[in-house]
């Protein structure tokens, strides 16, 4: 028999609470291995593709200008889905989430240099970086409401904290990676190495979303939820009979004087 995991009035078999876990793990995985090779394109190879008439190291400092770009949309990014996560819930949230971080980052692979396009280039940069730091946003605090409202009482605090060893996990992976790209020719490196951990993101985003979209839906948002629908039903009961008995008290005859 599979266990279950008791909150409130509602239950999750240990099974759904694995996966939700792994789910917010890769989730948070892939948010923080986006920003790291983000941080080490900046460094290493966006000047020279992306802003090549700059002085290299104006050229640098405006590379990781954009990379602090991705942090000013993500409290926006907190904010907005924060409150779609308790109006829809949050499966729909975290869904939504990890295909904008890793769609955005994927493009940043296909993305072509200032050469190719010119001026375009930067702009479509920043705007990739901005929907990265959108998405991420809320990732990391929605995964771990979720993974708190599906755990035991007694044990929220410890398996909310899981996701945060995807921080860990996604910069280490990403560090990993362009460890093995520096190996390549620097040719090869500055004309398509680099964008191969970019594209091949979209590996981990894939399985991610096909976690997420398996999932049910947190247990205490759907006991939230009933109990709201039972309020306003209960609200629209009592004024429906509130209207009754106005409308039978006014057609009842006056008694004579």
């Amino acid at each position: 028999m599979t266990a279950t995991i008791q909150i409130g009035a509602t239950q999750r078999s240990s099974k759904d609470l694995i996966r939700t876990a792994v789910s917010g793990w890769l989730g948070t995985a892939m948010e923080y291995m986006d920003f790291q090779l983000y941080s080490l394109a900046a460094a290493i190879i966006f000047p020279k593709i992306f802003f090549p008439n700059f002085d290299p190291a104006v050229g640098l400092l405006v590379a990781f200008i954009t990379y602090g770009v991705g942090f000013l949309a993500r409290p926006v990014g907190a904010w907005f889905f924060g409150r779609m996560g308790d109006r829809v819930g949050r499966k729909k949230v975290l869904v939504i989430t990890i295909m904008m971080m890793g769609v955005s980052t994927m493009l940043i692979g296909f993305l072509p240099g200032y050469a190719q396009i010119g001026l375009a280039a930067p702009i479509l940069l920043v705007v990739l970086r901005l929907a990265q730091g959108f998405g991420a946003g809320a990732e990391l605090s929605g995964a771990s409401v979720m993974l708190a409202e599906y755990a035991p009482p007694k044990k929220r605090g410890l398996i909310a904290s899981f996701v945060c060893l995807g921080t860990n996990s996604g910069t280490l992976l990403a560090s990993g990676l362009w460890v093995l790209l520096t190996l390549l020719p620097e040719e090869a490196l500055m004309s398509w190495g680099w964008r191969l951990p970019f594209i091949a993101s979209i590996g981990i985003t894939l399985y991610a979303l096909w976690m997420r979209r398996n999932l049910k839906e947190s247990p205490v948002f759907e006991a939230t939820r009933e109990q709201e629908i039972a309020d306003a039903a209960a609200a629209a009961a009592s004024a429906a009979n509130s209207t009754a008995a106005v409308g039978q008290s006014a057609a009842q005859p006056a008694a004579p004087s």
